[in-house]
């Protein structure tokens, strides 16, 4: 494998391993041996499925507003905020009236987003 294989642009929509995860949600996924990037898309007051999973995940808020649903709260996040869900942790995004960007990092990779589908995955 070529080190250019390993360098990739975050604003390039055909970059990443592509996944419908809901209705107005989408995200590209980049992964490696420890580690898996993936770069969700909320379309204009999109929400995710409530959904849990036994990997730590960190999230931060790359463009708009959102609300992060995590365990029992919901907390209004801005660009630039940014947040740890340990695992097990029910969550889900939804977005404001602009949508919203989001680099969601896992540790370790989560098997079912290491291929191209829908769904989020573990509930």
């Amino acid at each position: 494998m070529s080190q250019k294989d390993e360098f990739h642009n975050i604003d390039d929509p055909g970059d990443g391993l592509f996944r419908e995860l809901a209705a107005g949600v989408t995200t590209r996924i980049f992964s490696g041996e420890q580690a898996m990037l993936s770069v969700v898309t909320l379309a204009p007051h999109a929400q995710g499925t409530l959904h849990h999973h036994p990997e730590e995940q960190w999230g931060v808020l790359l463009d708009g507003s959102a609300i992060r649903v995590q365990g029992d709260e919901e907390i209004a996040v801005k660009k630039g905020d940014f947040w740890r869900t340990p695992g097990n942790v029910p969550h889900t995004m939804r977005a404001g009236p602009n949508g919203a960007r989001v680099l969601d990092i896992f540790s370790p990779p989560r098997p079912e987003y290491r291929k191209a589908g829908s769904g989020f995955g573990t509930t």
